[in-house]
């Protein structure tokens, strides 16, 4: 939802949602400082609502380690592959060229059959 204008755009909610945003609209008066009216679409909270202290809790990116780590033990667990072991694992981060070309005198001589097919499209 965007910031609210008017109230009349909170029709379509919950009526705890549209009694907390009008508290905002109307608390804005008495308390300018705070800003409740420009908040008011995010029920008078001001701050980012994903937010994770380190001394707190815990780091979105610790979330998000744990959220590939499970889905990676899912889609192994899918696959019938046995769990990764505990610990670090080696990511591949960069790749070598190891040949060109074809391996097999088939695939060159397919190659070429169709590279002349798009030359000399045929026509109706």
């Amino acid at each position: 939802m965007r910031n609210i204008r008017h109230l009349e755009r909170i029709r379509g909610l919950t009526p705890h949602a549209r009694r907390m945003i009008e508290t905002c609209w109307h608390l804005s008066e008495a308390y300018p400082s705070f800003r409740l009216r420009d908040w008011a679409h995010m029920l008078g909270y001001g701050g980012h609502f994903s937010t994770k202290s380190r001394r707190y809790s815990t780091t979105l990116g610790a979330m998000r380690a744990d959220r590939a780590q499970h889905r990676a033990d899912e889609a192994r667990a899918f696959h019938g592959l046995p769990p990764l072991p505990e610990g670090p694992v080696d990511k591949v981060g960069s790749w070598h060229v190891i040949g060109t070309g074809y391996k097999f005198s088939s695939e060159e001589t397919w190659a070429e059959t169709i590279r002349e097919q798009r030359r000399h499209p045929r026509t109706a």
